[in-house]
């Protein structure tokens, strides 16, 4: 005998034959129920039908199955009509055969209204899935406007941001080639000073040589040249007032660059501290950009695992994150 799993497998490569032979979705209806009623001795139902076919609407197993049943019942009452055979066992046929039928036609009606309850089921599911996928595009679609909003927002302010961080960092350039030039100034004040001195050292050794020179050679010549060295030490003098006032010319401006120095260097570094906050508000702004790249990445990966029946309903707004989503990374 049989088993069950067997039974099912070779009904099934019946009814795959029957696929090829009878392309026509009532005639596959139609020899299958044949096959169920007559080979299998198993009576067909609307249900039962569908289940192996799989084939056209809910409708087409039972208004094949209806047909099957008519056919069955003109072709009995033929055979129960023919007078080579006696009324009693004319008669048995007859309530035989019409219990079959009222049987098998209770059965029909039994399986349609079944599969039309399955049917009536199946299409208030679908509509209420397809109005929860508006709902979820339309709360989609303004989560998106929100972001996009908001990103555009942060956008701006890193833009403003970057313009004054490239001012400050253009205004301490400036004071950074100014202290150069006071340094190069300096150096320049310091140099001229350093030569002063040495030239003036160079000159009054020059002049005490001469004058022992002429003390040696002119001893006899002492008045004259006791004036040249009154002379020369007149000239010592006006030389060291020279040099006196010279040197309080140079501190004067020395302290005066200094003091400059000193301003220049505060402003640059009250600028600093303003580039350190710049930097600090920069650094904030991209991690709020990245919080919002994620978050519409979030809203996109929502989307994309919505069901196919969602996704033709939100298209339009997952195009839309899809584009922005692009533009971000570029950015």
């Amino acid at each position: 005998m049989e088993t069950l799993p067997v039974a099912e497998a070779r009904l099934q490569s019946e009814i795959d034959a029957l696929r090829v032979q009878y392309p026509e979705t009532q005639d596959l209806y139609r020899e299958v129920c044949v096959l169920l009623f007559f080979r299998h001795g198993m009576t067909p139902t609307a249900n039962k039908l569908y289940q192996l076919v799989r084939k056209g609407s809910m409708s087409a197993p039972a208004e094949a199955l209806t047909r099957f049943w008519e056919t069955l019942r003109e072709k009995s009452r033929i055979r129960i009509e023919h007078p080579d055979l006696p009324d009693p066992l004319r008669d048995a046929a007859g309530e035989m055969v019409g219990a079959l039928w009222q049987h098998a036609q209770a059965a029909s009606q039994d399986a349609l209204k079944h599969l039309q309850e399955e049917s009536r089921a199946t299409v208030l599911a679908a509509e209420g899935a397809a109005q929860s996928a508006i709902a979820q595009a339309q709360a989609a679609d303004e989560a998106l406007g929100t972001v996009r909003a908001q990103l555009q927002a942060n956008q701006e302010t890193l833009t403003s941001a970057q313009a004054e961080l490239a001012r400050a960092q253009g205004e301490i350039s400036a004071l950074q080639r100014q202290v150069d030039a006071g340094t190069a100034q300096h150096r320049e004040l310091q140099a001229t000073l350093n030569s002063t001195q040495r030239r003036f050292t160079e000159e009054l050794e020059q002049q005490r040589k001469v004058a022992t020179a002429t003390e040696e050679r002119h001893a006899g010549d002492m008045r004259r040249a006791l004036l040249d060295v009154d002379r020369e030490r007149g000239n010592a003098v006006k030389l060291q007032k020279d040099l006196d006032q010279a040197r309080r010319l140079f501190i004067d401006q020395t302290e005066l660059h200094r003091q400059q120095m000193a301003d220049k260097q505060q402003q640059a570094e009250v600028l600093r501290q303003r580039l350190g906050e710049l930097d600090v508000s920069f650094a904030e702004l991209r991690g709020q950009r990245d919080l919002l790249l994620r978050d519409v990445e979030g809203l996109k990966l929502r989307l994309e695992r919505l069901p196919a029946v969602k996704v033709a309903k939100v298209r339009p707004a997952k195009a839309t994150a899809a584009a922005l989503a692009k533009g971000n990374r570029s950015k």
